[in-house]
């Protein structure tokens, strides 16, 4: 969400910030929410008038009573009444009013960096830089599921009868991949100074407003019924919310945390949910970082985050390609937003296992995390998150790059720890 007092002074680099985005419709909202912020501001005024005529009077009815003069100061009771009505009246306007202008603003997009390609949507994402030689092996791979139910690895039957479509059962040496990644990721990240940290994973709709556009939440968030609570669908969303309501200390900044999570995710829209596989499910489990830091720093830390990413995809014999996203393609909160990609040798092509975004100060700003300067003036923090990995899509890029001919599996040197110092996991069937 942008500033109002920005959008007031910059109405035509707002407008022009919705054409980047293609998203045409939402012009006359700049227009509208300019209209509604001068009637409020005016109503503003004249209810500080009332209050300060109330005040002015109450003392004059004191002076007047202590005088004698009852019929005065019972006329000037009457003038506070209906001063009173007055500015209840203006008081109730200006509620309705602001519910509307930060209706509308939570709709209006945060100003895009300059560096962000123009696009219309995802085709429109630019390739930056690729990490690992793409090697496609001389024997055929088969799909991600057929290679795990090899290794009695996963059961999606059973899980389609227990919970439907888009859920899972991992067994065995696959369960034990899985759960060998999260912790190699969660100390590849600690080893690189983050804090860590497992979060809520249920939070209020103050909280999911604060974090997320209207039609993210639509799209993913499920709601627990009968409750102000939804569950999280990754541990930015909770993460960022600790620090809901906070005046940080500027030396306190940066804080650097990984977090560990399950996410729950609706999946609406037009890529739904697999019939079979694992790579878009209701239920998964989640590395993440978050930074929140001096606005100056965001930058700056936009790059180490996708370059943890990318080195730990590396550390694990995977190739990987960061996309910068275009215009299009970044949602309504972001300012500059990179997807990593791994290589698939079964499609001989990348796909998507994390992406890296700067929010400037818009979760700040909607959710109160200020920053109390060395100088005493406050100013918003700036967020930032990052997917450190997240299986079972990295399962799919993990099995696929390390399958041998023979249908066994290589545990990099990196997870054999994890996994027990195995190098080599065998086939059942």
């Amino acid at each position: 969400m942008i500033d109002i007092k920005f959008l007031r002074e910059n109405p035509e680099i707002v407008k022009e910030n919705i054409r980047k985005k293609f998203q045409d419709a939402k012009l006359p909202l700049v227009d509208e929410v300019i209209a509604l912020d001068a009637e409020s501001r005016k109503n503003k005024l004249a209810a500080d008038n009332y209050r300060a005529d109330r005040n002015k009077y109450s003392k004059q009815i004191g002076a007047l009573m202590a005088q004698g003069k009852r019929d005065e100061a019972e006329e000037m009771k009457r003038l506070v009444n209906e001063q009173a009505q007055a500015l209840a009246e203006a008081e109730e306007k200006e509620r309705t009013l602001q519910e509307k202008i930060t209706k509308i603003m939570m709709t209006i997009p945060q100003i895009i960096d300059d560096s962000v390609p123009i696009g219309r949507d995802d085709s429109e994402n630019v390739e930056v830089e690729r990490f690992g030689e793409p090697k496609v092996p001389d024997f055929e791979i088969p799909y991600h599921t057929d290679i795990m139910e090899t290794f009695d690895g996963i059961d999606l039957d059973a899980a389609g009868r227990v919970a439907g479509n888009g859920f899972y059962y991992l067994m065995g040496d696959i369960a034990r991949i899985h759960s060998s990644v999260i912790s190699y990721a969660r100390d590849f990240m600690i080893d690189r100074g983050f804090t860590y940290c497992v979060p809520p994973f249920m939070i209020r709709s103050q909280v999911v407003n604060g974090v997320m556009s209207f039609a993210e939440m639509d799209a993913m968030m499920y709601k627990i019924e009968g409750e102000d609570l939804f569950l999280i669908g990754t541990s930015e969303h909770s993460m960022i919310g600790k620090f809901i309501d906070q005046i940080i200390p500027e030396e306190k900044l940066p804080y650097t945390l990984t977090s560990y999570s399950p996410c729950f995710r609706k999946e609406k829209g037009a890529h739904g949910i697999e019939e079979r596989g694992v790579y878009r499910i209701h239920q998964f489990e989640k590395q993440e970082m978050i930074v929140v830091c001096r606005p100056e720093e965001s930058m700056m830390w936009y790059d180490k985050l996708w370059k943890n990413t990318v080195d730990l995809f590396r550390s694990l014999d995977i190739p990987v390609r960061t996309l910068e996203c275009c215009s299009g393609d970044l949602a309504d909160l972001k300012v500059k937003s990179v997807d990593v990609e791994a290589w698939s040798p079964r499609q001989k092509k990348y796909f998507e296992v994390g992406s890296c975004s700067n929010l400037g100060d818009a979760q700040a700003r909607r959710l109160k995390i200020r920053v109390n300067g060395k100088d005493g003036k406050k100013y918003l923090a700036h967020t930032l998150n990052n997917t450190v990995v997240a299986p079972p899509r990295m399962l799919i890029a993990f099995l696929e790059n390390n399958l041998n001919a023979d249908g066994s599996v290589n545990i990099p040197a990196a997870l054999r720890p994890y996994m027990g110092g195995i190098e080599k996991i065998y086939p059942k069937k």
